[in-house]
């Protein structure tokens, strides 16, 4: 097949552009975008980079419209037709392009979000919690419903793990972007404002091609704990607040903000940033002490700057707004504790004594900040005590609107972060505190392991003497398999004290992983309950009990079908188990952005669970790349917010809970085949002769490996001979880059072909919302494959029966999942998720022919031959281009 002219390559551009029906306003953008690049690559890029870039663009879309054989050799042949150097430049270019598109695609969801009234009468009820909650009273009455409002909780958990392949230096570069976009288009139409907007996007887009797209070296842990601080700073510390606003405007009506809120703070942030050592030796305790440190500096900054503005803008004075004899004798109390203070505050704010307490407590955050125990404040307790105090004497005086308008906001923000901004939690692996427990036990001397697992003990009794116990005391036990794991936990606690000192306060969690600890979960909770230490505590805490479930090894295990399965069966007995004992459970769900990881929408996964595995309360991990798409943008991070507590709202509503639990005993036999079929299928490739080491090959695994992802190693220490300690991002994220997404899907079109009964089925997926959201899942994840490419990378092993069994498995699961989910190809049913995989795929096609090239290059050299630089970095700027094309890593 010849290669197209210039203007037969416009003319496709232009028509499969046209052709996936971009919302105008979108497209504008990306065409806009877009040109701004060409005009950079011909400007910045070396001689001819534009017109290569242009015509692999156009191959790679002739190849995805036609699917023929030769559209597809032809563009294999002009991307192994470049040198290694213009390989490299045309990999970045379309990286480069992929941000943009990224950036556009924000764009148009804040529109849409910005364009939507929030009537909760208008809006379904899984949209938001307000719409939630008109949905909730009409099934359990006002009260009830108010009342579960009131203790509802969504506590998102930030981690480090190695799964954002951008640096950060280009998330900042984009996030620029989309402020300039933004006032792009809020000019007037060629305006002078426009006109300067395009040319400082157009300078920003040009520093974006001239960066470094790969890190040079892996972040640290305190890098990471700054990365997760600047999501914070830009969006949640303002987001948070304005979702419990939006909530009570909508409950309260007119009367909302001038009247004492009927919503509490529902959102609590953790995060194992600098606390997640399992696996992670740079993580130490000075390393948990910093990360605390910088979190504190970074939540109390924002509430001295808050208090102060509120204060200059409080301007009531003290005739027409009198203050209560309560805040009479705070304002006393305050300057009396800080007289500088008092005397500047008094002659900023003459005969305006609320204005002067709102100053007086921005000082006294700031000594706080400062580390000045003569005027800090003892906890955040003292300080909402004060703000409330302030609030009262302006709602006796008839100030409503002052009470709980702007200062309302404040205290929303002392409520969910306190001085410590996320709750930090401590990971370890229960193999760690078993060998440093014999060690104690023995009475040798202490080595260097020893001492440092004991000084993470002493570390959290400091946080929680400095910020309060809310600000660390999670300590999650990795690979839990007995209760012995979990009392080992108090035991080294009280070895780090000693004998004559307290420990700090536990909460000890459990996190079943594998297929065999989820099964046996309800035994060990049965049995650990019982030792004095955890029995203790659960009295303490009103018989409150986390445990945390683990998607990603469980998947790796056993297979994404069987896992699923496994994980809702041990939710259920868990829960059943709780209930027997009288607990209040919170299940932590370990969930990864790629759907091999358990990803997928957070909201849908909630409205699936089991009865009374919710109960008003959820908890999951947000990682790497899913961090700045859900949490990046405040428009999103609210929606992002509202959607999943809407849905933790609902899922214990007497119809869901019928619903769930219905499906779950009618279709209890096609669980059970499923479980079954799938799980052997997924055995007879991953337990094959020699799969470990084809893996390796088929894949950039162990290249992947090079990447500067994250300060956590991508194995715990075993050869390529061995899947058994790989970590489960590399595992979905290699499967991701050979565009197979086996992790994802693999012998769920077994497990259906079992099954057999298509009607049935097609009534399965229609009533039971686990196996409907799985199939969901398994579309998108099957959607962003590619059999073509497939191929070639399978074609790099000598194994064809692996091969062979593999894309028969894709073509099982993908012919399946269209007949359940209705029409003629993938996503039928989700128009606009389709439109948006469409649009990407060719030029995510584009990146893998790139990836390809070099990673059949490494494979072919001979094994004592050093790798070639140069190849192995682009190949490593084609993993970055195709997660960012493919918006998931692992």
């Amino acid at each position: 097949m010849r290669e197209l002219t210039q203007t037969e390559a416009i003319d496709l551009v232009g028509r499969f552009e046209a052709g996936q029906e971009i919302p105008a306003r979108m497209r504008k953008d990306v065409r806009m975008l877009g040109a701004l690049l060409g005009r950079v690559l011909r400007e910045s890029g070396s001689a001819g980079l534009y017109d290569d870039v242009e015509r692999l663009r156009a191959a790679t879309i002739q190849a995805y419209t036609d699917e023929t054989p030769e559209a597809f050799e032809r563009a294999a042949a002009i991307a192994d037709g470049f040198t290694i150097e213009r390989s490299a430049e045309v990999a970045r270019a379309f990286t480069c392009y992929f941000h943009l598109v990224n950036l556009a695609e924000e764009q148009q969801r804040v529109r849409v979000l910005r364009e939507r009234d929030g009537r909760p009468d208008r809006e379904d009820a899984t949209d938001s919690v307000a719409a939630a909650f008109v949905r909730l009273s009409a099934e359990v009455g006002d009260e009830t419903a108010l009342q579960r409002l009131q203790g509802l909780r969504f506590h998102p958990v930030f981690t480090a793990h190695p799964t954002e392949a951008r640096r950060r230096a280009v998330s900042s570069s984009i996030r620029r972007l989309a402020a300039l976009l933004g006032e792009h288009e809020a000019s007037l139409q060629g305006g002078a404002d426009q006109r300067r907007a395009e040319r400082r996007m157009l300078e920003e887009i040009d520093t974006l091609w001239r960066t470094a797209p790969l890190r040079p070296e892996k972040p640290t842990p305190v890098d990471e704990v700054r990365s997760v601080m600047a999501v914070f700073d830009e969006t949640l510390y303002t987001a948070v607040p304005h979702v419990y606003r939006r909530v009570d405007d909508a409950l309260q009506g007119p009367a909302a903000g001038s009247r004492e809120p009927v919503v509490k703070p529902f959102v609590r942030i953790g995060s194992w940033v600098g606390g997640d050592r399992d696996g992670n030796p740079f993580v130490t305790a000075s390393v948990t002490r910093t990360a605390a440190a910088i979190a504190s500096e970074h939540v109390l900054r924002g509430l001295e700057n808050t208090a102060a503005r509120i204060g200059r803008t409080l301007t009531v004075d003290g005739e027409s707004t009198p203050a209560s004899p309560e805040l009479t004798a705070l304002l006393d109390d305050l300057a009396a504790a800080d007289p500088g203070a008092g005397t500047a505050a008094a002659q900023r704010s003459p005969n305006e004594p609320h204005r002067a307490a709102l100053l007086l407590i921005g000082a006294r955050i700031a000594s706080t900040r400062a580390g000045d125990s003569e005027h800090a404040y003892t906890d955040p307790e003292e300080l909402l005590a004060h703000l409330r105090t302030v609030q009262q004497s302006l709602a006796a005086a008839g100030a409503g609107r002052q009470a709980y308008g702007h200062l309302q906001q404040l205290v929303w923000q002392v409520e969910t972060y306190g001085f410590h901004l996320t709750e930090l939690e401590v990971r370890q692996h229960s193999a760690v505190h078993a060998r440093v427990l014999a060690e104690l036990e023995a009475g040798t001397a202490r080595t260097e392991l020893t001492e440092e697992v004991l000084e993470v003990f002493r570390t959290i009794a400091h946080l929680q003497e400095a910020h309060g116990p809310r600000a660390a005391g999670r300590y999650i036990v990795s690979f839990t398999q007995s209760a012995a794991d979990l009392d080992a936990v108090h035991l080294l606690a009280r070895h780090a004290v000693g004998p004559d000192a307290t420990p700090p306060v536990l909460d000890v969690i459990p996190l079943f992983e594998t297929f065999a600890d989820l099964q046996a979960a309800p035994q060990i909770l049965a049995e650990v309950i019982g030792h004095p230490a955890f029995a203790e505590r659960l009295e303490a805490t009103g018989r409150r009990l986390e445990v945390m479930l683990g998607y990603s090894d469980s998947s790796k295990d056993v297979g994404p079908v069987a896992a699923n399965l496994a994980l809702y069966e041990a939710q259920a007995r868990i829960a059943a188990w709780a209930q027997e004992e009288g607990i209040e459970l919170t299940l932590f769900h370990g969930r990864g952005g790629a759907l091999g990881r358990g990803g997928g929408p957070a909201n849908s996964a909630v409205l699936a669970q089991p009865p009374h595995s919710v109960d008003g309360r959820f908890k999951l991990t947000e990682q790497g790349e899913v961090i700045f798409a859900r949490y990046g943008d405040p428009a999103i991070a609210m929606r992002h917010i509202d959607q999943v507590a809407a849905a933790v709202l609902l899922a214990s509503s007497p119809t869901i809970e019928r619903r769930n639990r219905a499906a779950a005993e009618r279709y209890a036999d096609i669980a059970e085949v499923m479980d079954r079929t799938s799980r052997q299928r997924f055995f007879d490739l991953v337990k094959a002769p020699g799969f470990a080491p084809w893996f390796a090959r088929v894949t950039p695994m162990e290249e992947i490996g090079l990447l500067a992802l994250g300060s956590r190693p991508a194995r715990r220490g075993l050869s390529v001979e061995s899947l058994e300690d790989l970590r489960a991002i590399p595992w979905v994220f290699a499967w991701t880059q050979a565009r197979i997404n086996l992790a994802g899907w693999f012998g769920l079109g077994t497990a259906l072909e079992s099954v057999g009964d298509e009607e049935r089925l097609r009534a399965a997926y229609d009533d039971w919302p686990l196996l409907h959201t799985l199939i969901d899942n398994v579309a998108m994840s099957l959607a962003k494959a590619d059999a073509r490419i497939a191929r070639r990378y399978l074609d790099l092993g000598d194994r064809a029966d692996l091969a062979e069994l593999v894309m028969e498995e894709m073509e099982l699961t993908r012919s399946w999942v269209i007949r359940l989910t209705g029409g003629t190809e993938l996503l039928g049913n989700k128009p606009v998720l389709q439109r948006a995989v469409k649009m990407r795929s060719p030029y995510v096609d584009a990146l893998s022919l790139l990836q390809l090239r070099a990673l059949r290059s490494l494979r072919d050299a001979p094994e004592t031959a050093p790798a070639d630089p140069d190849v192995q970095r682009l190949l490593l700027l084609s993993v970055s281009g195709v997660a960012a094309g493919l918006q998931n890593t692992g």
